[in-house]
C-alpha cells in the first residue's frame, strides 16, 4: 500500500469499526510512525513488571502504604500524557510485542497473509492462573486477536468477533515462547470461520476456532 499511514488512522469521525487501519498483509510496510518516543518501548516493559510482581505480591502494611503513595504519584505524573482512544501508539507500534498494547499477552507477528499468520507469543507472570499455568482467559484474549488478524486480513475489512470457541489440551507454560498460528478455513458472504493453535515446541497447548463477521461501513 502507498497512501499515508498516519491519514488512514482512525478518528472519531471515520473509525474503520473501531480497529487499527489493515496493515500490508506481510507486515513489511516500513514503521514511519514511532508515536510515544523511542523510550515507549523501555516504558510498556517496565509496566509490564509491575504487572508481574503485583500478581504475586503479598505486602506488609509498611510496603503497601508506600507503594500506594508512589502509585498515586505515578498516576499524577501519568495524568498529563493521556491521549484520546485514537491517537494511541498501538495504532502503529509494530515494532513492539503486542502494538505495545499492556492488555495483550505480548506477541510478535513473523508472517501474516490472507489465510495465514504465524506468531511467536509469551504469557508472563501476569497471566497466571494457577500451578505456573497461564490461565484460560488470557489464552482465549490471544486467540480472540491473532483469528481476528486473520479474519481482517482475509476479509480485507476490519471484523468482529461472532463466535469464539477455546479447547485447552494441555498446560500452557509462562514466560516461554510459544508458537501460535492462525489460519481461515472458509468463507460465506460476510462470515468468516477461522482456526488457530497454539503449541509449545511440538506440544499442543490450546486451539480455537472461531467465526468473525466483517463490518459494513459505518458499522462499530
Amino acid at each position: 500500500m502507498t497512501e499515508n499511514r498516519t491519514e488512514a488512522l482512525p478518528s472519531a469521525e471515520h473509525h474503520e469499526g473501531g480497529f487499527r487501519p489493515m496493515p500490508g498483509p506481510d507486515h513489511s510496510e516500513p514503521i514511519e510512525d514511532l508515536r510515544g518516543g523511542p523510550w515507549f518501548g523501555e516504558y510498556i516493559a517496565q509496566v509490564r513488571g509491575l504487572m508481574d510482581r503485583v500478581r504475586l505480591s503479598c505486602p506488609s502494611d509498611e510496603q503497601a502504604l508506600e507503594a500506594i503513595a508512589r502509585l498515586k504519584e505515578l498516576n499524577d505524573l501519568l495524568d498529563a500524557t493521556v491521549v484520546d482512544e485514537w491517537s494511541l501508539p498501538g495504532w502503529v507500534r509494530r515494532d513492539l510485542p503486542a502494538n505495545g498494547n499492556i492488555t495483550l499477552p505480548p506477541f510478535f507477528i513473523d508472517h501474516a497473509d490472507n489465510d495465514n499468520v504465524q506468531a511467536r507469543l509469551t504469557f508472563d507472570t501476569f497471566h497466571l492462573g494457577g500451578n505456573a499455568a497461564a490461565h484460560g482467559g488470557h489464552i482465549a484474549l490471544a486467540f480472540d486477536t491473532l483469528l481476528g488478524t486473520i479474519a481482517s486480513l482475509h476479509g480485507e475489512s476490519p471484523t468482529r468477533t461472532a463466535s469464539l470457541t477455546v479447547d485447552y489440551r494441555s498446560i500452557t507454560p509462562l514466560n516461554r515462547e510459544l508458537s501460535a498460528r492462525a489460519w481461515t478455513e472458509r468463507r460465506e458472504g460476510r462470515k468468516i470461520f477461522v482456526r488457530g493453535t497454539i503449541h509449545d515446541g511440538d506440544r499442543l497447548c490450546a486451539e480455537a476456532h472461531g467465526l468473525f463477521l466483517t463490518l459494513e461501513p459505518g458499522q462499530q
